[in-house]
């Protein structure tokens, strides 16, 4: 009889492991896995160019430019996770009439651009790097800024060595790689589902063969010495305000941060309206137009 009860209990034991462990397979493939979308045949409603931009001579990144006036400043739009260029379009047609030249483009593994596996802004910052070196060459008489959404804001402060910019929006940001999963993990499972990151992070870790600390924007934002907006929403339950207001902290100055009330994780610009165009007209203005 005993025997038998320790068998059970064993059993029940590897039962729970496989689970877990299945569970964890699942979702590393489903996080990490390329999110490939045709872009090219919806062509906005204004002027764009299309562009692809070569990264390490392994594939290009690519993307829509829309010409404005010269010398009144470059703009990059860099996409949130799983999604593609097509996000940024009411930011890049806003931005345009203001007058900025205008750079869509998909992130590896994202949209039409190549690439096996998501990496939470870790090799996503060589594209936007390349990018960045793009416009330079193309506009080298203008100053130059880039708004990035949750994964693109990542991949913008994750870029070793920093990017050349003179300005930087970042919007939903989360300050390390843990809370952002651990987040992500409450809400769809629940607070016990926050558990589960302490097998994920290291299975992560092996996906992307990569440590998980090196996915830590906080880690890297006061190497940045660029004016900086942080953009976060009062009802987002994927990177809480305190977690945004910690990124503000360790950031240098001049840096500004704006607190969306009501406002999600996601879609800022499709949320606040003229209000966020207010605020990124004026951001912008004071750091790329010449005075």
């Amino acid at each position: 009889m005993y025997n038998r009860v320790i068998r059970w209990i064993l059993l029940q034991f590897v039962t729970v492991l496989l689970i877990i462990s299945a569970v964890t397979i699942i979702l590393g493939e489903i996080v990490t896995g390329s999110a490939p979308t045709a872009v090219e045949t919806l062509l906005p409603d204004f002027p764009v160019e299309t562009v692809q931009i070569p990264v390490n001579d392994d594939y290009a990144v690519h993307g829509w430019l829309a010409h404005g006036m010269s010398g009144h400043g470059a703009v990059l739009l860099v996409h949130s996770m799983r999604s593609n260029r097509l996000e940024m379009l009411g930011r890049a047609r806003f931005l345009n009439n203001q007058g900025y030249h205008v750079l869509m483009i998909d992130l590896q593994a994202h949209g039409e651009t190549p690439g096996d596996r998501i990496t939470f802004g870790a090799r996503e910052s060589a594209d936007v790097a390349a990018a960045v070196g793009y416009l330079r060459n193309t506009f080298p008489h203008d100053r130059i800024a880039a708004i990035g959404a949750t994964l693109g804001a990542a991949a913008i402060v994750l870029a070793n060595p920093p990017l050349k910019l003179d300005a930087m929006i970042l919007e939903s940001l989360h300050p390390t790689f843990a809370e952002a999963v651990a987040n992500r993990l409450k809400l769809h499972l629940g607070n016990t589902g926050e558990y589960l990151q302490f097998l994920l992070l290291p299975y992560f870790s092996f996906l992307l063969d990569l440590p998980v600390d090196q996915l830590n924007p906080v880690d890297r934002i006061g190497n940045i010495a660029i004016p900086v907006l942080f953009i976060a929403g009062t009802l987002d339950r994927h990177t809480t305000q305190s977690e945004v207001k910690r990124l503000y902290d360790a950031a240098l100055p001049p840096k500004e941060l704006w607190i969306v009330e009501g406002a999600g994780h996601y879609n800022m610009h499709t949320f606040a309206g003229k209000s966020y165009e207010m605020q990124i007209a004026d951001f912008l203005s004071t750091y790329l137009q010449r005075q």
